[in-house]
């Protein structure tokens, strides 16, 4: 996941990015398919995302922008809504009403960020919080439910990575990096 597509394309070419798993240097190697992501005002937006390729290790990888979600033909922005809407109790059809979205594309969204996935956002969230702005963590307040208090716990850590480092990009995209991508996606287990 990148924040900022020039600057990671400016890094791959100076060979400033690393492999996650050997630490090796990446290469630009080719692009990924296109593929049209839709945003939360209903435009679609066409996205070609750069592979690389690890000099070490012989990896792969895909510089996906952030507010792209991986396997999902939704932005982040819109998959963040959804979320947002459900941890106030909305339901899944009237939240997929407001979005123009099918009910079961909103339904298996909220379904994968149940339970343990949505305690392991909250957990993700409270560390990027204690490492970016650690007295906001007191002022956390209990919400209703594990979805609530991960939303609650994101949207501190976003403000805290905005008031820290004044950077002025979409909440859910910051949110979505700060995940790694997996917003929807549950953590392989160890």
């Amino acid at each position: 996941m990148v924040l900022d597509v020039d600057q990671a394309a400016r890094d791959l070419a100076g060979g400033r990015l690393a492999c996650p798993h050997c630490g090796g240097v990446l290469r630009p190697w080719a692009w990924a398919p296109v593929r049209t992501v839709r945003r939360l005002d209903g435009t679609s937006e066409p996205v070609r995302p750069r592979r690389t390729r690890c000099s070490s290790c012989h990896t792969t990888q895909v510089l996906l922008p952030a507010w792209c979600l991986p396997r999902c033909g939704d932005a982040a922005e819109v998959v963040g809504a959804a979320l947002a809407a459900n941890a106030t109790g909305r339901g899944h059809r009237g939240i997929a009403a407001d979005l123009d979205r099918p009910a079961a594309t909103v339904r298996r969204w909220l379904r994968r960020v149940r339970g343990d996935h949505a305690e392991w956002l909250r957990r993700i969230a409270v560390t990027h919080l204690a490492r970016l702005c650690p007295e906001l963590v007191a002022d956390l307040h209990p919400q209703p439910t594990v979805l609530g208090d991960a939303v609650n716990a994101l949207a501190a850590a976003v403000y805290a990575y905005r008031h820290r480092l004044g950077v002025a990009t979409d909440a859910w995209t910051l949110v979505a990096g700060l995940t790694g991508g997996r917003l929807l996606t549950p953590v392989p287990a160890d």
